[in-house]
C-alpha cells in the first residue's frame, strides 16, 4: 500500500460512531466536528437539547449522521438514558469522549458548599466513570474502540483555586489507567490532560492577568484555540493510536 494512503487512512473514522459529553460548545464541539471531518457519525451530548441540535445540524451540514441529546451526566440515570438512547439509534458507539466538566469559581476552601463539591466531583468524575463502564463493557464484547477523557492540568498541578476539581481530574486519570486494563485488549482508553483553553468558560477570567501569567509560565505564552485539541482527539479515537492506551498526554502549551 501507498504510504501516504496508508498515513490517511489511520486516522479515518468512515463509519464509526463517537459520543461526546459536553458537545454543544468549547472544546467538546471542535471535536465532534473534527472527527465528523474525518468520517465519524457523532452523538452530542450536553444538558441543553437546543445547544446539542444546533451543533448537530452543523455535523449534518458536512454529511455525517447526528444525534443530539440532552443530559446531566452527573446524573447516573442520565448516563444510562444517554447509553440506550445512543445505541438505540445508531446500534454501537466506536468512540467516547467524556469532555463533560465544570469548575467554579470560589472564595476561600471552606466556602465550597457540600452541594457544589458534589456537582463538581458528579460531572467531572462520576459521569465518566458511568459511561465508561457502561459502554467500556459494550465495546469489550463487540469490536472495541476508544474511550477518550478529557482532564486538565490541575490533576498535575494542584492549586487551592482550582479544588475540587483539580480532585475529580486527578481521580479521572486513574481511571483512565484502570479501565485501560479492565477493557484491553480490545478497548484502548486514554486522557486530554488539557491546559488553559480560550473557549467561552475564559470569559469569566482576569485576561490582563492571564497574559502576564502566560508570558512566564506557559511556554508558548497564550492560551489554546478550541480547535487545537482535534488532532489529540483525532489520534486517540483512530487507528493511527492503535498501540497507545492508559496514555495522559498534555495539550497545554508548554504550562
Amino acid at each position: 500500500m501507498d504510504m501516504v494512503q496508508h498515513a490517511r487512512e489511520m486516522f479515518d473514522l468512515t463509519g464509526k460512531v463517537a459520543l461526546v459529553t459536553g458537545g454543544s460548545r468549547g472544546l467538546g464541539r471542535a471535536m465532534a466536528l473534527g472527527l465528523a471531518a474525518w468520517g465519524a457519525d457523532v452523538v452530542v451530548a450536553s444538558r441543553k437539547f437546543e445547544n446539542c441540535e444546533t451543533v448537530a445540524n452543523e455535523i449534518r451540514a458536512i454529511g455525517r449522521r447526528a444525534l443530539p441529546l440532552a443530559a446531566h451526566v452527573g446524573r447516573w440515570d442520565d448516563c444510562d438514558a444517554l447509553v440506550h438512547a445512543a445505541y438505540a439509534h445508531f446500534g454501537k458507539v466506536d468512540i467516547l469522549i467524556n469532555n463533560a466538566g465544570m469548575s467554579p469559581l470560589y472564595g476561600k476552601l471552606s466556602e465550597v458548599s457540600e452541594a457544589m463539591f458534589d456537582k463538581v466531583v458528579s460531572l467531572n468524575l462520576k459521569g465518566p466513570y458511568r459511561l465508561s463502564a457502561l459502554i467500556g463493557e459494550r465495546m469489550a464484547e463487540g469490536e472495541g474502540g476508544s474511550i477518550i477523557n478529557i482532564s486538565s492540568v490541575a490533576a498535575a498541578n494542584p492549586a487551592p483555586t482550582a479544588e475540587p476539581y483539580g480532585a475529580a481530574k486527578a481521580g479521572l486519570n486513574n481511571l483512565t489507567r484502570s479501565f485501560a486494563f479492565a477493557f484491553g485488549p480490545k478497548v484502548r482508553v486514554n486522557s486530554i490532560m488539557a491546559g488553559p483553553f480560550l473557549t467561552d468558560i475564559s470569559k469569566a477570567w482576569d485576561m490582563e492577568a492571564f497574559k502576564e501569567r502566560t508570558a512566564t509560565r506557559m511556554a508558548l505564552r497564550r492560551g489554546g484555540e478550541p480547535e487545537e485539541v482535534i488532532g489529540a482527539a483525532l489520534y486517540f479515537a483512530s487507528r493511527a493510536s492503535a498501540f497507545t492506551t492508559g496514555a495522559v498526554l498534555r495539550i497545554d502549551g508548554g504550562t
